[in-house]
């Protein structure tokens, strides 16, 4: 399997080492050309609006369209949510749409209020370690996006089908829980 990383801004190097740990051949996306022959993609944490500018600059929107067109596997973290999401507030901004929530930017506050919790989920997701740094809040889940995760009533970890959405960052700590998930599915 090779897993392709958005590696535009962010902690796109933290997601490939996390796939390693994993066995998963992970490649940088950064050219047009970089998304033939990904099994999967995943969208980095980092700042979403620097981000946009960079798929923008680099001629990446229409691939990363079709990509998502295709119903391969992708999982966004932090930023990454944010540009799955259908809606974004706090300011308006837009998005790829690929993932049925509507999200809140920055809504845990600045990146000093950063902080670790575990996810309140009994499932398999209890007790998962979760870092928040600068955290979209989603605040509408669409009827057939599945919620895997909460933290304070709110949900973190997300699914529609092949498509995943962590509002934390699973690529921080050692639990591979959501990685090894997200491949599974």
């Amino acid at each position: 399997m090779t897993v392709g990383v958005l590696a535009i801004q962010g902690d796109f190097a933290a997601h490939a080492a996390a796939l390693a740990r994993r066995g998963v051949a992970a490649v940088v996306v950064r050219k047009p050309a970089d998304f033939a022959g990904l099994d999967a993609l995943v969208l980095p944490g980092g700042e979403s609006t620097a981000m946009l500018h960079g798929i923008a600059r680099d001629g990446l929107e229409a691939p990363l369209r079709a990509y998502l067109a295709t119903g391969k596997p992708v999982l966004g973290t932090c930023a990454g949510v944010i540009l799955l999401a259908r809606t974004v507030t706090r300011p308006e901004q837009r998005s790829f749409g690929a993932l049925d929530v509507d999200v809140e930017r920055n809504a845990y506050g600045t990146q000093l209020d950063s902080f670790r919790t575990v996810v309140d989920d009994g499932g398999a997701f209890a007790d998962l370690p979760a870092v928040f740094i600068r955290a979209p809040r989603i605040v509408r889940v669409g009827r057939a996006v599945e919620v895997l995760a909460t933290v304070r009533g709110d949900p973190v970890l997300v699914r529609h089908g092949n498509c995943w959405g962590a509002t934390f960052h699973p690529e921080l700590t050692d639990d591979d829980r959501v990685v090894r998930a997200w491949l599974a599915a």
